[in-house]
């Protein structure tokens, strides 16, 4: 509380920054109190750069708040040189489609946009630090995602050309399981590819497939395993419910980020992986409505969780049963379930901040 002799600081001298960021340059903006722009100026990316624009910053008066666009790419070196200098940044999401046909595009007007933003509260969003074992388990859990799905390209790739392969060889794959296939295609020995040989192309492409397949199998699973550990350190406890493996515990970390405290409550929490429900209701009809928004990858995380549970959890099957004997679809059954999972969730994520 200010005492009667202080006095109460003037607020006419802060200033409000927004920054639009780039891979090689970001362009800042400030405005003052009352939203007015006062000054923008494009900086480059690099470290000298984050410097620069700070320099700048610190010169323009009182910093309140700076809203910086993509704190998760471009803006993450940025974000970490402004909150070791203890200034308060909230990440502002980029201008829709809408806003830009509106009001037109271009950096000085997306960097006053995200000022503008921070000014008026309409983006709190504390930024995710991306600096510890999340961020590790964020990088691996990218690099194994992107191995599933060329492993799977491969696969399609090789079954389609068995489809078209010269029926001799046809013959010879036909049936197989797929470890078996892989096997055989791998260990083909073709011969010397000379014009108007079509099986021994075929082979050559087929061993290629099926050994690439071999390869990016071995490769994903040093991947979960890596994965599997860091996850274990980090949230032991994550892993101990029923339903959460170690995919589904490694992306609910990585929604939540290293500091899992910048989320304030259990129903933020829901709103992030949207699973809280939206209100549908009009006239003398009360309903609420799926959530399409949020982390689909972390929804996506919450309803693997909940199919398990209605396949191994006796509670979740009776739940699920007194809510159908009350006309209930299963559809809105399942958003309840994931509602109540995201609580759950949240409580292992932050226990010191239970809501």
């Amino acid at each position: 509380m200010t005492s009667m002799t202080e006095t109460p600081p003037d607020v006419s001298l802060t200033i409000h920054a927004g920054v639009d960021t780039h891979k090689h340059t970001h362009h800042a903006a400030i405005v003052d109190h009352l939203g007015r722009p006062l000054a923008d100026r494009e900086f480059p990316a690099p470290d000298a750069g984050y410097h620069q624009l700070l320099s700048w910053l610190a010169g323009t008066g009182i910093i309140a708040s700076v809203g910086v666009e993509g704190t998760g790419s471009y803006g993450a070196g940025l974000t970490h040189v402004l909150h070791d200098a203890g200034l308060t940044v909230v990440e502002v999401d980029r201008p829709d489609r809408r806003s830009r046909r509106r009001h037109g595009k271009s950096d000085p007007l997306d960097a006053y946009a995200a000022a503008t933003a921070a000014l008026t509260g309409r983006a709190t969003t504390v930024p995710k630090t991306h600096g510890g074992d999340v961020e590790a388990i964020r990088f691996l859990h990218n690099a194994r995602r992107s191995v599933i799905k060329s492993r799977a390209e491969a696969i399609t790739t090789l079954k389609a050309m068995i489809v078209n392969a010269p029926e001799p060889l046809r013959a010879a794959l036909r049936g197989l399981s797929d470890p078996a296939l892989f096997a055989a295609c791998a260990a083909l020995r073709p011969g010397p590819i000379v014009p108007g040989d079509l099986t021994a192309a075929v082979k050559t492409a087929l061993r290629s497939l099926a050994r690439r397949i071999r390869a990016l199998t071995a490769e994903g699973r040093a991947l979960r395993t890596n994965i599997a550990a860091l996850v274990a350190h980090t949230a032991p406890r994550l892993l101990e419910r029923c339903g959460v493996g170690v995919e589904t515990a490694a992306q609910l970390l990585i929604t939540a980020g290293d500091n899992p405290g910048r989320i304030t409550s259990e129903g933020a929490f829901a709103n992030l992986c949207g699973v809280a429900p939206i209100p549908a209701s009009s006239g003398q009809t009360t309903r609420h409505r799926l959530n399409r928004g949020g982390d689909r990858q972390a929804n996506r995380a919450l309803h693997v969780i909940v199919l398990s549970r209605l396949k191994y959890d006796d509670r979740t099957r009776a739940y699920r049963d007194k809510r159908l004997a009350q006309s209930k679809s299963k559809r809105d059954i399942i958003r309840c379930l994931k509602r109540a999972v995201a609580r759950e969730i949240f409580a292992l994520l932050n226990p010191a901040n239970p809501g």
